[in-house]
Formats: C-alpha cells, structure tokens, sequence
C-alpha cells in the first residue's frame, strides 16, 4: 500500500484522518515539523497531507522545505483559514493540491489517488529522461582512436552554445548520434529534440512538414497543422542530408535561421521562434555552392561551427571496441551468448574499406550473431566481400569497363554490381555511391535493374 504521512499539529484531526485512511493506505502522523522530517527521511512517502498552521511553524516553508528535499513527494494542503493568495502561494511553492477544513472525503481520496497517479507518472517520466540522457550521451560513440577524441573534444566544447552546427561525413558515420549528444546533453534537454530528414520527404511536402500551414492554405488543408520548426521551440531542429533541399526552400530556411521567426503556409503573421539548428550532410556543400546546388549564404549561416565525423577507415583501430560493443548489443537483443571474434576476423575486418561505415560494421555483426550457432565468430563466417586479394591487389568484385563504353552503361552496370555486392541492400549500395537512396530508386527504375 502506498504511504500517507498527516502533518497537523492538532491530533484529533490526526487521529480522524488516519481512521478515515488506514484501511487503503500505510497512514503515519506527526504533531511535530521535526517528527515529520525524520518520517519523509526514512519511509518512502508518497503524499503528505500538511496544515498550513503547525504551531510556530509557517506551513509554506514547511511545503518549501519538503519539495527542497523529497521532490517527488506530492503534498496536499489543508488549513480552516483559506484564502485566495494563501492557495496561490502553496501552488507556487509546489503544492499538488489545496483543500479546506472541513474536509470533504470523497474529494480527499480522490486528490490523494491523482497525487499517487502523478508521483508514479513523475517517476517514469524522470527515469526516461535518464535513460534517454543515457542513451544518447557520448557514451553512444564508441572508440578511442585520436580522431574520434578530437572530435568529441570540438563537441564538448559547443554542447550549450546556440549558435548552428553543421555536422559533416559519410553515410553510416553516425552523424545523428552526434546531434542527439548535442541536444541531450545540452541546457535544451527538456525542449524538443525534432528530426526531419530532408531525403525522406517529398520535395513538394517538405516545406508544409517543415513550416507548417493554416486551414485553407491549399487544397486539402482542411485544418491548422504546426510545422516541425516551430514544434523545436526551446529545443533542437536537427537537419539530416540537407543537401537535399531544394534552393527555393533553403531561401525559407535562411530566413528562419537568421531572423528565429517562421510563417506558415498561407499565414501572414511572423512566429518568434528559440530553435537550434544542427544540420548534417554526406557531400561536400562547398562543391554543392559551386555547382548551384546549394545556396553560398546559407552554408555560411549553417557553418558557423563544422563538427566532422571520420570514416570508419580512417579510425581502424576503434574496429575491434566497436565489435565488441555491438556483439554485446546483439547478444542481448537476440539472447545469444557469443564470447567474441577470433584473431584472424578481427584483422580481416580492419584491413576492409567498410564503404557504409559504423552502420555497415553493425549490420554485419547483428546478421553475425544471427546466423552463428558457434562461441566464436570466425574468419569463415565472414562474407566474401569482406576478404581482400592481396596477390592482384584489387578486390574481387572489381568491374572491368571497355573503352568507349557509353557513361549510361557504365551507371547501370556500377549500380548492378555494387547491389550485387551488398546482397539487394539498397541503402548500403546508395551510401556507396554516395548518393541518396531516393537517387538510385531512381537509376534502378530507370535502367530497369
């Protein structure tokens, strides 16, 4: 049974309320300020029921006193002389409920059953919000080559500054568990953290996704939706792949991270907005600017501070830590019980390129423990394209192009191979080729692979 604690000076009441109480609930009294607080220290109390008179002691600064100490702890006010401001006061000091005396016991039980409910609800709130800090704390970015350190030094040092950040690598490098770090472990941890991913969205919906529209603003806008922008308020807005936006959107955009205001679709009225805007890119947005994919003032607005993330090449020797840290994951998500990979598959798999990155090196070892029915992983359990031809010097899956060979054909046959080579997986084949997945659905309807 949950625990009640009766703080009033006079013990009839006390005696009242307990007999009213005892038989739903562990019921402890005090007369005594002192008594009461050596109650809360040892027992684990869900509500206190506090009189606002308790002889010389003033029942706010008692309030004050038990939120200061037992947060969680949900106090319901009681006192014969209320009074408006009297009620203000207890609310502002962290009262969960004010009743007056004499108390009405249906009402009683019914606050005392939502203060419990919302102590619970705190509770499990609080306890996401740990394991969310923990999940994406830099604890999430595993290695301890000098490059990855370097740039986990560069993060540390922007954590709670609000100025944009432009995040920069490969595919599968692990950019948005960069962003996450720079929201959760920010002073913005308790706004929104919203992602939109601008590869994923239609060209013609990402500016509706993004600013939002009022009803009416076009055909089938029959009621008032709140863009993903404005839902960023007092948090992070975190742009994925935002080469892919189109230039007449990044106009919008500049114009939202210069000014902090945004308009909806078919509005007129500017909304002032705290956002942080994190971008992140797999392409080299100077040569985007120089192509005129991509917007100069813009870049310079969303460069400000560049985080970039190494390939996993470039960090070979966090290869074996991340094995071990994702074997670890996947023995307990699929309730396996691998100790480890043996020597000669650890050196082949710090010898290979890994084209996709920390999300390939993943891949492999959740479709590893998967399959394997053995203690250890061995170099036989590798997939082929994972071994190097060391006496050619090339890797077997290379493709052999005649001269004159039209640049169409070579596309197709580049797309066919490196697909081939990752079994059908499109998203490891598009990160690759360094394009976007919606990119090659592109070329494979198009060349009709």
């Amino acid at each position: 049974m949950e625990k009640i604690l009766i703080l009033d000076d006079e013990k009839h009441i006390c005696d009242s309320l307990e007999f009213a109480l005892e038989d739903n609930y562990n019921v402890y009294t005090s007369q005594s300020v002192e008594q009461a607080m050596e109650i809360l220290s040892s027992e684990d109390i869900s509500v206190v029921l506090l009189d606002l008179k308790i002889g010389k002691y003033d029942g706010i600064q008692v309030l004050r006193d038990i939120k200061n100490n037992r947060s969680e702890v949900q106090v319901i006010v009681i006192t014969a002389f209320g009074t408006i401001q009297s009620s203000i006061n207890a609310i502002k000091e962290g009262a969960f409920h004010y009743l007056t005396k004499p108390l009405d016991m249906e009402e009683l039980y019914l606050y005392i059953e939502k203060a419990i409910d919302y102590k619970k609800l705190n509770f499990s709130l609080n306890n996401l919000k740990k394991i969310v800090n923990e999940r994406y704390s830099f604890k999430e970015i595993v290695g301890s080559s000098e490059k990855l350190k370097l740039m986990l030094k560069r993060v540390e040092k922007v954590i709670d500054i609000d100025s944009t950040v432009l995040i920069i690598g490969e595919s599968g490098t692990g950019k948005d568990l960069i962003a996450k770090a720079l929201h959760f472990q920010s002073n913005r941890k308790d706004g929104n953290f919203i992602v939109v991913n601008c590869a994923a969205i239609p060209a013609n919906l990402l500016e509706s996704e993004l600013f939002g529209y009022e009803r009416g603003a076009f055909t089938g806008a029959d009621k008032k939706k709140v863009g993903k922008i404005q839902l960023a308020h007092n948090g992070t807005l975190f742009l994925d792949e935002i080469a892919e936006m189109d230039l007449q959107l990044q106009a919008k955009i500049l114009r939202t991270v210069e000014d902090m205001v945004v308009t909806p679709l078919g509005g007129n009225t500017p909304t002032k907005i705290n956002v942080r805007i994190v971008a992140a890119t797999n392409k080299n947005l100077e040569e985007e600017v120089k192509k005129g994919n991509f917007r100069e003032d813009l870049f310079y607005r969303l460069n400000v501070i560049k985080i970039e993330v190494p390939p996993l090449r470039e960090r070979k020797d966090d290869v074996p830590i991340l094995l071990s840290y994702f074997l670890d994951k996947y023995n307990k998500k699929l309730k396996k019980d691998i100790d480890g990979f043996s020597e000669e598959a650890i050196r082949i798999l710090k010898e290979y390129s890994f084209p996709g990155n920390v999300r390939e090196l993943e891949n492999l070892v959740e479709m590893l423990v998967a399959l394997s029915d053995k203690n250890i992983i061995m170099r036989e359990d590798l997939p082929k394209r994972y071994f190097y031809n060391r006496d050619q010097g090339i890797d077997e899956n290379h493709i052999c192009i005649k001269v004159g060979t039209s640049l169409k054909d070579i596309e197709k046959e580049v797309i066919l191979k490196t697909l081939e080579h990752y079994n059908g997986n499109r998203q490891i084949t598009a990160e690759s080729l360094q394009i976007s997945i919606r990119n090659l659905q592109y070329k494979i309807k198009e060349y009709q692979i």
